[in-house]
C-alpha cells in the first residue's frame, strides 16, 4: 500500500482509526507547531509541551474530522485555541517573564548584558533589535498578534488565517495593517539604525 501524500488523507485514515498515519502526521508537523506556540509562550519547554496537548487534542478530535479545509488550518485553529488559554491563564508570568532579562529604558525593550566578556558590537546590536522586535511583537492584541504569526511566521495565506481566526479574510487584513501600523510605530527606532 502507497503512503498517502496529503494530511488530509492521513487524517482521513486517523478518522478510521491508523494511528500510524497520525505518527506521520505529527512528524511534518511538530516543528512548525512548536514554533508556531512558542511566538505566544517565548519558553521552549512550555511549548513543546503545548504542541503535545494540540496533538493530544486533534488525535482526540478525529473522530470528527472533516476534510471542509486543509489539515494545516485545521490543526493551527486547535493550537490557536490552546496558546490563547494558555496565555489567559499565565499572563501575569508571562508578563514578569518578557520583562525579566529586561530593564526599562526610555519606554523601550532592552536586554541587560550580564556576561562580562566583550562581545562584538555589531552582534549585540543585532540581538537588541531582534529582542525590541519581540517585545513588540508580544506587546499585540491576541487577534493582531496572531494575524501576523500566522500570515507571517506559519506563511498561512490570508484564507488559512482566516479559518482559523474565525473571521472573514478581510478582517484578517485589517488586523494584520493595524498590527503593522502599530508595529511601525514601536519600532522606528529599530529600523532608523538599520539604514
Amino acid at each position: 500500500m502507497a503512503e498517502p501524500t496529503s494530511d488530509v488523507e492521513l487524517m482521513l485514515q486517523v478518522k478510521r482509526g491508523d494511528r500510524e498515519a497520525f505518527g506521520l502526521l505529527v512528524q511534518r508537523h511538530r516543528k512548525p507547531l512548536i514554533n508556531f506556540i512558542y511566538r505566544f509562550t517565548t519558553n521552549p519547554a512550555e511549548s513543546e509541551d503545548l504542541a503535545h496537548e494540540v496533538f493530544i487534542k486533534a488525535f482526540q478530535s478525529a473522530p470528527k474530522y472533516e476534510a471542509k479545509a486543509a489539515f494545516s488550518t485545521w490543526l493551527y485553529r486547535i493550537a490557536t485555541n490552546v496558546a490563547l488559554n494558555y496565555l489567559r491563564d499565565h499572563k501575569p508570568q508571562l508578563a514578569r517573564s518578557l520583562d525579566s532579562g529586561f530593564e526599562e529604558e526610555e519606554g523601550a525593550c532592552r536586554p541587560e548584558v550580564r556576561d562580562t566578556v566583550a562581545l562584538v558590537e555589531d552582534r549585540l546590536l543585532e540581538r537588541e533589535k531582534v529582542l525590541q522586535i519581540r517585545c513588540a511583537l508580544a506587546a499585540l492584541p491576541e487577534n493582531q498578534r496572531l494575524a501576523v504569526v500566522l500570515t507571517k511566521y506559519q506563511e498561512l495565506s490570508l484564507k488559512e488565517a482566516a479559518e482559523v481566526l474565525n473571521c472573514s479574510e478581510t478582517a484578517v487584513k485589517s488586523l494584520i495593517f493595524r498590527a503593522y501600523s502599530t508595529l511601525r510605530q514601536t519600532l522606528a527606532a529599530v529600523v532608523e539604525s538599520r539604514t
